[in-house]
């Protein structure tokens, strides 16, 4: 969806006979049935008005396609401002423009983030503006079929029309970003190198005949991507399917296949911890995206996307390898079907409304089965950890039959943590009374498990352990404040009768903590780090956990 579209010509006499933000607002209204949120129409107002100073330059073809808020249908992501037309007569090209109005920004030591002010007066982390515009270029290069089979070269940048020239966003550290994607400043001279840019890549114009083609191309993976995902998996032992790991793998490529717009399919694969959920999960994104579907793996905590991306990103650029994984909260404004397959791991974990402050979508379920031809969810009803977690499997079936989807059940029995040992889980099910098992004795012979009276000489026991492949951490129930998140320095988990202190994970390794050097002294947070592998956990037991009435 492009929210307006004209050439050259018909922006600028748009922009002298009308307010331009007044004009893209009604537009945004017809297009989308709502209103535009108002620091959206007053960034129109500021920033398309430099983007008439722009192209208010005669050499420019006044046939030339002028885009407003293109909407990437695979996404909830918008382009500010695409210009459309070929630098020869078969060499077709849109530019990709970034407008930010920041006024200064401050370098940090994260690839591609940037702080500065984001529509507000506190400053913030976030993406450098290059990278932002490069991104986007990137999702239609990989997924919009016109864009990769009709050869349409993708150029960004990036006009902060109110910055000044000494602030962050240009700075060296931030080169190969800059390389890809240029950033353009305040005044004359960066207004005319703007220009000179556009002068660059689009010589002659095309009536907006390329917008159309590429606000009307197919979802698809290109080829180059689909090859490269094809090899992700090769060599990786972590990721070999087994036993019925395998079965429901091959079941759910099967009703992939069978999925249409008119008969939906819902998977509900059943499994306890350590069943391979999330094995299977990674699989079928890259075969799926390997036989050419639109797909993602979809989960509400950012911790193991990070790391699966991570561990599967091989040769495959940094964008290329994001665009396959996604959090739930962003399919609330996602048309129906335009994706085959959407992966859901960890569906348990599902919210019902979406946003910082639950104030956007109507239900995460609805919409995911909603988005996608076929959505197969993964899922543990024992493992629902807070009142907001809606996706036990009742309410997938329910919202299944909301879409007249065809429903297929599989499980996931055999375990494949903790030594293999089934008889671990039957044990821990009886004793936390999930339910009622014949193991009512814990066999200590598979591996260890021990009890220790200090976190401190826990913590001790795990930096040992991790010492050997890096694989082990310690987590603990969300009893203690984040302080360190607003002050680095500070401690968040305090225990001074143990003489005890740590900090929370997501500082400076992100959703990295579980793979990340040196963040076995960081703590992780059980809620956050469902689906992660490790080889030995240290649990720190606080106030979330009692004992009352005889029952834990």
């Amino acid at each position: 969806m492009i929210v307006y579209q004209s050439t050259r010509s018909g922006f600028l006499r748009d922009s002298e006979e009308n307010a331009i933000e007044e004009i893209v607002a009604q537009a945004f209204l017809q297009k989308t049935k709502r209103y535009a949120p108002t620091p959206e129409f007053r960034a129109w107002r500021h920033s398309l008005m430099q983007m008439v100073d722009v192209l208010s330059d005669d050499d420019l073809p006044d046939d030339m396609g002028v885009g407003i808020e293109f909407g990437i249908p695979y996404s909830n992501k918008r382009i500010d401002f695409i210009l459309s037309g070929h630098a020869t007569d078969s060499d077709p090209r849109a530019i990709i423009v970034e407008l930010k109005q920041w006024s200064e920004s401050r370098v940090t030591d994260k690839d591609g983030i940037i702080i500065a002010q984001r529509g507000g007066p506190a400053e913030s982390e976030g993406i450098h503006p290059s990278y932002q515009a490069w991104s986007y270029a990137a999702l239609l290069e990989g997924f919009n079929e016109a864009v990769h089979e009709g050869g349409i070269q993708l150029k960004p940048c990036a006009y902060l029309h109110n910055h000044v020239h000494n602030g962050g966003v240009s700075d060296p550290r931030y080169g190969a970003h800059l390389d890809k994607a240029p950033v353009f400043l305040r005044g004359p001279n960066e207004r005319q190198k703007l220009r000179n840019f556009i002068k660059q890549h689009v010589k002659r114009g095309d009536n907006a005949e390329l917008l159309y083609r590429i606000e009307n191309g197919r979802v698809r993976p290109s080829k180059m991507l689909a090859d490269s995902v094809a090899g992700m998996l090769k060599g990786n032992e972590e990721f070999v399917l087994i036993d019925d790991q395998k079965l429901v793998y091959e079941n759910c490529l099967a009703r992939a296949a069978q999925a249409s717009d008119t008969r939906k399919q819902v998977v509900i694969v059943k499994g306890g911890p350590g069943t391979g959920k999330s094995v299977v999960a990674v699989n079928l994104l890259v075969e799926l995206t390997k036989r050419g579907l639109t797909t993602k793996y979809v989960s509400k905590n950012a911790a193991p996307r990070a790391v699966y991306a991570q561990k599967l990103a091989g040769h495959l650029r940094k964008y290329e390898i994001a665009s396959l994984f996604s959090g739930s909260g962003g399919f609330h404004t996602t048309e129906p079907n335009v994706f085959d397959v959407l992966v859901v791991d960890e569906a348990h974990r599902l919210n019902e409304k979406s946003g910082l402050y639950g104030n956007l979508g109507d239900n995460q379920v609805m919409e995911l089965i909603r988005s996608a031809r076929c959505t197969v969810f993964f899922v543990d009803d024992d493992q629902i950890v807070t009142l907001s977690d809606i996706g036990h499997t009742e309410e997938l079936r329910r919202w299944a039959a909301h879409f007249d989807a065809e429903v297929t059940l599989l499980e996931l029995s055999s375990q494949f943590r903790c030594a293999g040992s089934d008889g671990y889980i039957a044990w821990l099910d009886n004793l936390l009374g999930i339910r009622q098992t014949a193991n009512t004795d814990f066999d200590r012979s598979a591996f260890e498990f021990g009890i220790v009276d200090s976190p401190r000489d826990l913590h001790q026991l795990i930096r040992e352990k991790n010492r050997a492949n890096n694989k082990s951490r310690m987590v603990a129930g969300y009893c203690w404040d984040w302080k360190s998140k607003k002050d680095p320095n500070a401690w968040d988990i305090e225990i001074p009768e143990h003489d005890y202190r740590a900090q929370w994970n997501l500082g400076s390794d992100g959703s990295l903590w579980a793979i990340a050097d040196n963040s076995v002294e960081q703590v992780g947070c059980i809620h956050t780090s469902q689906g992660l592998e490790m080889d030995y956990v240290g649990v720190i037991i606080g106030p979330d956990l009692a004992w009352r009435d005889g029952r834990l």
